[in-house]
């Protein structure tokens, strides 16, 4: 283990509690393990890491964001997330793989929604044009997957820059749309992709409530 990672993990191990980490197993359910750390003992802990480790590079980052992810314990998994998040600006539109796999395995709405709204959004809302149109065609296929976690987090991804004026509402209504219809057509249970698609109307109309998907 990376020294970064070696601190990370035995911060996360002393902020433990038994009766919390009981709590979030029956709140979350899930398959993963739980150390009953808070989310802001996890948040304190990346940004006293990235204070020890200054300087990490784009390969440092992401190397450390998988060998957290490694071990299925949800509060190093979130740490793999807010570590994404506070150096999403040494992402490009090829950390997208690594990010798929991130979701795949996340099995959580915990995990997948922090990655979708804080991660891949601003990822790709700081891309070049060519960066974002190859970033596009990603989540593009996203949407289409039957894997209901990266159908969700094609939606969510956008929430951030819609909320500020920004965002692509017609890529956005056209996934809802399509994503809507099959599960009417087919009976499927897309409730995590359903649910993404009443978060973002929500909180889209609160600020911009001439946007809609008719």
């Amino acid at each position: 283990m990376s020294a970064a990672g070696e601190f990370i993990d035995d911060s996360l191990q002393r902020e433990a509690s038994w009766y919390r980490a009981d709590e979030m197993r029956r709140r979350l359910g899930g398959e993963l393990q739980f150390y009953g750390a808070s989310v802001g003992a996890i948040r304190g802990t990346v940004r006293d890491a990235l204070r020890r480790h200054a300087g990490l590079t784009h390969d440092d980052v992401t190397a450390l964001s998988s060998e957290l992810w490694s071990v299925p314990v949800y509060e190093r998994r979130l740490a793999a997330v807010v570590l994404l998040q506070s150096r999403v600006e040494l992402l490009t539109n090829s950390d997208l793989t690594r990010i798929e796999g991130f979701v795949r395995e996340a099995g959580v709405q915990a995990l997948v929604d922090p990655l979708a709204v804080d991660v891949i959004g601003p990822l790709m809302e700081g891309l070049d044009a060519q960066g974002r149109a190859r970033a596009d065609v990603v989540l593009d296929r996203w949407a289409w997957q039957p894997d209901v976690w990266l159908r969700r987090a094609a939606l969510m991804a956008p929430l951030r820059a819609l909320r500020a004026g920004g965002g692509d509402w017609d890529r956005f209504a056209r996934h809802a749309r399509t994503i809507l219809a099959e599960a009417t057509d087919t009976g499927t249970d897309g409730s995590a992709a359903g649910e993404a698609i009443r978060v973002v109307l929500d909180e889209v109309a609160k600020v911009r409530p001439e946007l809609r998907l008719g």
